[in-house]
């Protein structure tokens, strides 16, 4: 077995299994590698490893079609505004952002509670929609407010094959790995630098921490 087809076993065996991984996206897109959970398996805990270990933002990637059954929109395609464009972002066609969300059963939304509340009800929402249940616009509606602490993203409709950000990654790897196809990502930034995680940095702490690291062309030859 190569070098890279263990580093990629062990990530989905990792994501099967409700723990975290590392994922670098490529050199010459955003250059940044992200602490990915299944949503399913967040709990505080988690959330706070989140800011801590990573402290980008804390996002929760869903499939295109469970977007489209719950009515959760591309956000730039939602906004009136001037600023709302996303045709100069120069690592990418578009951007994923949906709607911002809390659980209703929240206070604030912010803490590592009740994100991890919201996060892992997301989670359950997305599973409902999969299985086939009846759950739609109205039944999210009833579950969850915006705006609020939790942003979603919406994946693009052809998975890999039509984008190759965190967002898709983390949604190819919860399928292979068989895990609901709901994703946290969150950048990991220095604290030194302010910058992002440099790749040598991400596998010295996946070293450190037991967390699998992977690169996104390994996972893009693998999984689309």
């Amino acid at each position: 077995m190569s070098h890279q087809q263990s580093h990629l076993d062990a990530a989905v065996a990792a994501f099967r299994a409700g723990d975290p991984v590392l994922v670098h996206d490529f050199a010459d897109r955003e250059g940044e590698t992200d602490l990915i959970y299944p949503a399913s398996a967040v709990d505080a805990a988690a959330v706070s490893r989140l800011r801590n270990d990573a402290g980008g933002l804390v996002c929760v990637a869903v499939p295109d079609d469970v977007a489209e059954t719950l009515a959760l929109p591309f956000r730039s395609a939602t906004l009136d505004h001037p600023a709302a464009s996303d045709d100069d972002i120069a690592y990418d066609d578009r951007s994923s952002f949906s709607l911002t969300v809390n659980h209703r059963e929240t206070f604030t939304g912010i803490t590592d509670e009740d994100r991890a509340l919201t996060i892992s009800e997301l989670a359950s929402a997305v599973s409902a929609v999969r299985s086939g249940r009846s759950y739609d616009a109205d039944d999210f509606a009833a579950a969850f407010r915006a705006p609020g602490h939790v942003h979603v993203l919406r994946g693009a409709p052809d998975g890999l094959a039509d984008r190759t950000g965190h967002t898709e990654l983390g949604l190819a790897l919860a399928a292979a790995a068989g895990v609901p196809p709901a994703v946290v990502v969150c950048e990991m930034l220095d604290d030194e630098t302010g910058r992002a995680l440099s790749p040598e940095a991400a596998r010295a702490y996946a070293d450190r921490h037991g967390v699998p690291y992977v690169e996104g062309a390994d996972l893009v030859e693998r999984l689309r």
